[in-house]
């Protein structure tokens, strides 16, 4: 799955995107999918501590932080507001 970071999220973790091959329970929610990244590394619990500061899209449609991810391709984490 490819994985993309916007805004302060990017400079948090350090790249703007990259490929992931999360394990089945991470792709219950969009929710889940973070608490798993989360595990992998410090910058992940500091960048995604405040999910009410940050929205997700999955292949390019905003959706909740409840929203399944079975076949998405693309997930994307971004503030409310990003610049261009």
């Amino acid at each position: 799955m490819k994985v993309l970071y916007f805004a302060w999220l990017r400079e948090r973790i350090g790249r703007g995107e990259e490929k992931l091959s999360p394990p089945a329970e991470a792709l219950e929610s969009s929710a889940a999918f973070v608490a798993w990244l989360k595990t992998l590394d410090a910058r992940y619990e500091l960048a995604f501590a405040d999910l009410s500061a940050l929205r997700v899209a999955a292949d390019q449609e905003m959706v909740a932080w409840d929203a399944p991810l079975t076949d998405v391709r693309e997930l994307a984490f971004f503030p409310p507001m990003t610049g261009g």
